[in-house]
């Protein structure tokens, strides 16, 4: 079930790489003068993404390419949109560094001429402003203050960096609240990182549970982001005492990095933790090959913003058939998700513009009261999700080596951020 009023979202993954603050401002984009939409035929549209495929951490969303290319086939094996394919250029490599991002992206529009950048799936992502500057589409997973504020940037989830007054997600407290059958009575505890990114993650998130309910036990962002500690020991007996000198009921995770959450949540449940651990990063295939990691993630719950791979749901059906037919054999993740989510909404958009196609009818429609639901991943709604995110997620709990689903997507009203 989808609510039908107030979309808005959060999360992360890599969402933590999200800053403090929208900070790209609503500019004009120019008008294109008569003449041919650039990246456009009477038969095709051109468009290419830019991602972090490497980089020095090892991080890497270069999934996202098989996402899009899969969802982009399938449109043009049903005949393109308005009569015209999908030509798919790849993606481009940012390497988690803001300048090879802003040079990628004017590689597409200038050397390329490509209509739209898709997907775009960067933390680091440079290219925003000269994108804004020259009124060229780009869509993809928001986990920064680069998407928020813009009239050409279209996060699949919104805008995950609200300024205070906007709106801010609430969808993970109350999915939260409605799985452990109620708020009341019960506690959570937030666990940052002392990077800007995780801290204000720490207060959107503390928000959205606190709207569902629940009491504030206490938010910790004394934890280096650069290393996990090499002793948990005085994070687990902030966390253990937090409640009136007992445990909280739940303890949310807003750290980048499945070896942090091995390391925390292992040294709570050797504790003696009992209650429920949550985090936005641990849906990730890549636990499950790994013993030691499974062990201590089982029973967590992860927050996903969109829905699980895991469901019977007509739409992830659709989207495991054409991931299999691009790329047999592939994993599905959650960078792979974005980008086929994306293309999805870029397509719509193309469809609900019309035939007669330049990139500021195409905004015009996009920024005109746009609204497109879908179980996959919820709901977007332009131009409110530039400035407050979507409001939707899903929950997946990790059990017994396996992930199932918790709760299947909902979206739920935000509320200002304070």
């Amino acid at each position: 079930m989808i609510a039908r009023r107030g979309v808005t979202a959060v999360l992360l993954p890599v969402l933590l790489a999200a800053a403090a603050g929208c900070a790209a401002q609503q500019k004009g984009a120019p008008r294109q003068e008569g003449g041919a939409a650039p990246g456009v035929t009477g038969t095709t549209v051109k468009v290419g993404g830019v991602l972090t495929k490497t980089s020095a951490s090892g991080y890497s969303t270069k999934d996202a390419e098989i996402g899009a290319k899969a969802r982009f086939e399938r449109a043009n094996a049903e005949g393109g949109v308005h009569g015209r394919t999908i030509e798919f250029i790849g993606a481009e490599d940012d390497a988690q560094d803001a300048a090879k991002g802003d040079a990628a992206a004017k590689k597409l529009v200038q050397k390329d001429q490509v209509f739209a950048l898709v997907p775009v799936h960067a933390p680091n992502f440079g290219g925003a402003t000269f994108l804004e500057q020259q009124g060229v589409p780009w869509f993809g997973w928001a986990t920064g203050p680069q998407w928020c504020g813009t009239r050409t940037g279209f996060g699949y989830n919104g805008c995950l960096a609200p300024k205070q007054g906007d709106g801010s997600q609430t969808w993970w407290g109350r999915q939260m609240a409605e799985l452990l059958g109620g708020a009341e009575g019960k506690s959570v505890y937030v666990q940052t990182s002392d990077s800007s990114g995780s801290k204000y993650g720490g207060t959107t998130i503390s928000q959205s549970f606190t709207a569902a309910g629940f009491e504030l036990a206490g938010v910790d962002s004394g934890l280096p982001a650069a290393a996990p500690p090499p002793d948990w020991l005085p994070y687990v007996n902030k966390i253990m005492t937090s409640d009136d000198g007992g445990p909280p009921d739940v303890v949310v995770s807003v750290i980048a990095g499945t070896k942090f959450n091995v390391g925390l949540y292992g040294a709570l449940k050797r504790a003696g933790y009992k209650g429920t651990l949550t985090d936005a990063t641990s849906y990730d295939v890549a636990i499950l090959k790994d013993p030691a990691s499974a062990r201590a993630l089982d029973g967590v719950i992860a927050a996903p913003m969109f829905e699980p791979f895991e469901s019977t749901a007509p739409e992830i059906a659709r989207l495991k058939q054409d991931v299999e037919k691009v790329a047999p054999g592939t994993p599905l993740t959650q960078h792979l998700a974005i980008g086929y989510w994306a293309a999805d909404i870029f397509l719509d958009l193309l469809g609900k513009t019309g035939k007669d196609l330049t990139r500021e009818r195409f905004l015009d429609t996009a920024n005109g009261s746009y609204l497109y639901e879908n179980p996959g991943f919820g709901r977007i709604e332009y131009p409110k999700d530039h400035t407050e995110p979507n409001g939707c997620g899903a929950l997946v709990r990790l059990e017994g080596g396996a992930f199932q689903v918790a709760k299947s997507m909902k979206c739920f009203d935000n509320v200002p951020l304070k």
